[in-house]
This record gives structure tokens, sequence and C-alpha cells, in this order.
């Protein structure tokens, strides 16, 4: 094994970095990543980056250089992801899936100066794939590492966006960095735990578990996908798996398809995080259920303001509706009015973060307008703070339904629906057909396959009427196929409002 390069102890600029570096040094041997077959200890991890960046660098490519890395769960793509953290390269992580113009859109706004991917299609783009680059050189020159800092932008993520175009989201090493350290402390996830990696790495929630993992010294398991249960189940007890994280969505279809068998592994899995989505009341209280002696962590945030809150299900009974408290002692949030003044308790006004994980900026200037109050950021989210000091989520600002001057909230309807067995919904604020009250809701229905019995709409509304007010019990209602969802399991309502 080729010892580390003295270059690579220069990485004051990257927390994430000096951890991984740090756990090379004291334990080389430990396992940091496995991929089928491949096991990959902290210290080839090290050369592999530092092997890495030296290609990178031979390239012409430089600090403050942007690239597109094509988000893929192999070696080679946390190599060179690292790499270009080492030398001050920003990565621009994209899902090779997007449609072919929203890949134009962020190749236009980037200007990359190299795109790199195996299965990435770009019209007139050169694209290199991962898999010819050779990451276990024999000798590397000493990098250059100049004028880096923890204020440098690392990587810039793209939106999903429910409406509207996407915005380039600016991470610094110092936003990466904290929120790792503000998980890993809530969630705490330590040195011989193992990780289940299912979650895409397009999305800020899997790239920050890839990120968290390293920084902790643990050992990543990256997996295809959660598509086929019985090869994540068997990962889960040949690697003895201690934790993985997963959105709302996937929950479900690991209890569609498998039922309670997950909970065989109660004993071994000491944290799940959830996150990315709402979850229902009666999901909370199965997985409790299930895995009695497990922190169950679900968190709240976006990628701008990465894993801003937490709770613990174990710890919150009582107060499973609360999207928590904020993360860490770095991290403080707050209820403001339009007018960016603080509201009374239980009154619900825009949910606004600060603290060590929070962006300073978008990629474009022109986003950056109206996205701060007084140096706290907007998250666009509505709700309130309790008097304990807990924090409630109404929905998005600008999903709220304005019925007659009443503000509704489709998670509320959306959970009540989900209640009644039906397999999945939406809701969406629509023109009052009688032209009284501006606003009404509307609800998408899934039934599901395998349903004996339909409930016909009329029993839907029955169901309703014992659990919310009269004006937010939908006025129109759609049966439809799917409801229509970012990678992350986040609805897009602009689809159903077409």
């Amino acid at each position: 094994m080729r010892l580390i390069n003295s270059s690579m102890f220069k990485v004051d600029h990257s927390h994430v970095l000096a951890s991984i570096v740090g756990h090379a040094i004291t334990s080389p041997d430990k396992v940091a990543l496995v991929e089928g077959s491949v096991r990959v200890t902290y210290a080839q991890l090290v050369a592999n980056i530092e092997c890495a960046a030296s290609y990178l660098q031979s390239m012409g490519l430089k600090h403050g250089d942007r690239i597109v890395l094509s988000a893929q769960k192999e070696p080679g793509f946390v190599y060179l992801y690292l790499a270009a953290h080492l030398i001050g390269v920003v990565n621009v992580v994209v899902d090779s899936t997007l449609p072919a113009d929203r890949l134009d859109y962020i190749m236009g706004v980037i200007q990359p100066a190299a795109v790199f991917g195996n299965h990435l299609k770009l019209e007139g783009k050169t694209v290199i794939p991962i898999d010819d680059i050779n990451f276990e050189c024999q000798s590397v020159k000493q990098l250059q590492l100049l004028s880096l800092h923890d204020s440098d932008v690392a990587d810039v993520m793209f939106t999903t966006g429910t409406t509207g175009r996407p915005k380039g989201v600016c991470l610094t090493h110092a936003n990466i960095a904290g929120s790792a350290n503000n998980t890993n402390g809530f969630i705490g996830t330590m040195a011989d735990d193992v990780e289940a990696l299912a979650l895409p790495l397009s999305h800020s929630f899997g790239l920050g578990r890839l990120r968290c993992v390293l920084m902790a010294g643990a050992t990543l398991v990256l997996v295809g996908s959660f598509a086929n249960l019985k090869t994540f189940f068997a990962i889960i007890e040949n690697e003895q798996v201690t934790g993985f994280g997963m959105v709302p969505a996937v929950w479900q279809y690991i209890k569609r398809l498998s039922g309670n068998r997950i909970a065989k592994f109660a004993d071994q899995i000491r944290y799940i995080e959830i996150g990315s989505a709402s979850m229902s009341l009666e999901d909370k209280r199965l997985l409790m259920e299930l895995f009695p002696d497990t922190r169950i962590c679900m968190h709240y945030g976006l990628t701008e303001a990465s894993r801003a809150m937490f709770t613990e299900f174990h710890e919150a009974v009582g107060h499973l509706d609360a999207i928590g408290r904020p993360a860490s002692p770095l991290v403080e949030a707050c209820v403001l009015d339009e007018d960016g003044h603080p509201v009374s308790a239980g009154e619900d006004g825009e949910i606004c973060i600060r603290g060590n994980m929070v962006i300073s900026s978008y990629f474009l200037d022109e986003d950056n307008k109206d996205c701060f109050h007084d140096g706290w950021f907007r998250t666009g989210d509505w709700g309130h703070q309790d008097s304990d000091g807990l924090f409630y989520l109404t929905g998005r600002k600008k999903e709220l339904i304005n019925v007659g001057g009443e503000k509704v909230s489709p998670i509320t309807i959306e959970e009540a629906i989900l209640s009644f067995g039906i397999a999945d919904c939406a809701c969406i604020g629509v023109p009052d057909p009688n032209g009284v009250l501006g606003e009404v809701p509307k609800a998408f229905l899934v039934s599901g396959s395998g349903v004996a019995q339909v409930p016909t709409i009329d029993e839907i509304k029955r169901h309703l009427a014992s659990r919310l007010p009269s004006h937010e019990i939908p006025v129109e209602w759609e049966w439809v196929n799917s409801i229509p969802r970012t990678s992350s399991g986040k609805i897009q309502r602009l689809k159903l409002k077409k």
C-alpha cells in the first residue's frame, strides 16, 4: 500500500476529509466502503482519493472550477467526489435519469469544466466514464492545495423543485461538515457502526449519509436501491448492518411487500434516519412497535438547511406530530410573520433557520431575493412553535389552500385520508366552483392494487367529517393511477395542477 502523501494532511478547509484522513492514520485497515465483493479500507480510501485528485489536477482543473458528477453507488464516484473537495473543485452531483431539458438547464447554468459519469448521456458534451479512471496509481505528485478555506463552495446541489425551475444551492465545506456533525451528534453514529446506503446519492439525504458515516469512521455498504428487498435484507444480515436511512415512501414499499419481516433485525439495528417527506402517525407508531430499542430519528430540513431539526420517535411519544427541535446547539429556529417579526407560541408563521449548515447564497443572484430575514433563512414552510419549544409543520407556504380566508394545509387533509386506508393521495387548492370561497381543496386518490373493496367518495367524506373541520374536507375528488413525486418522495403538486 502506498503511503499517504504529505499533501493529504493539509485539509484544514474540509473537516470531512480531515476526519477521513484521521481514520486512515489510526485505523488504516478498517473497512470504509463495501460494494458487492469490493471492500475498501480507510487507508485505501485516502490513497484512492489522492490519486483521483492528482488525475483531476493533471486535467488542468483547479480551485473554483466546477465539474458535473453523475451519482452512482460505486467507490469510484466516492473517490472523485472527495478528490474534488481536496483540491477545491466544486461538485455538481446529478441524477443521470433526469429529463434532458433539466440536465441541459443545469449544464447551461453551471458551465462545467468537465463531466464524469458511467451512464450519463449529454448531447454535444464529452462525458468521461468513471470506470475508465485508474484510482490505484502507485505514485502521486505533490498536490497543489493553495488558498483553500472552509467557506469555499464544495457542492452545488440543484433542488428537485416541486414548483418552478430548480435552484442551485451553494454548500460550503463548513456547511456539509456542520450538517454531518449535527446529524452524528443527534443520531449517534459511531466508528463500529455498519450502514446500508440505498438512498440515491443525487439527493442531499443520501449524500449526507455518505459524509456522516465516513466522518464517524464507520463502514458504508453501497446498495443499488431498495427495489429488491430480498437483497436488501440479505445485506443487512450478511454485513451485520446497524443502521440505514429511508424516506417515508420507501417505508410504505417495505411494509407493503414484506409486512413486518424487517422486525427480525430489531435487535441488530441501532438507528434509522427518516426524512425528506411527511410520515403518518400510524406509520411512526408501527416503526416504534417493530423497533422498540432502535433510535428512530426523523429530520426536518431542506437542501439549503440540511437536517435543521430532529425528533426521535421513542423520546417524542405524545408529540409524534412535531418536527422536533434544532439539531444541535449550533442551530437555531424561529417562526416569523410576513414582515420578519417573531410570532407568539402556537401562532402560525414561516419557519426560519440559522446555523452552521445553512447556506449563504444560491448559485444565481436572482434566486437570492427575499431568501433571508435579517440573517434567518426563510424555509418557505408554514408552522408554529409550542410553549415547550417543539416545532410543528403546517405545510409549504406556497401550497397552503386559502379557503375563504382560512389557511388550510394539504398535509393535514392527506394524513386524514390515508388513515382511512387509501394507498396514496395528494391535495391541492383549486378555484371554488361556486365562486364564493376563492379556493377549495381537491383530493387525488390512489386505491392501490389488491384492494378488496375500494371505498366510495361518500364513505371517505363521512370518515373525514370526524377528523377535519368542514372547510378542510375536499370539494373535488379524482381517482388516479399514481401521485407524481420527486425521487425523495415529495409530492409534485405543480404537476397535479396541470
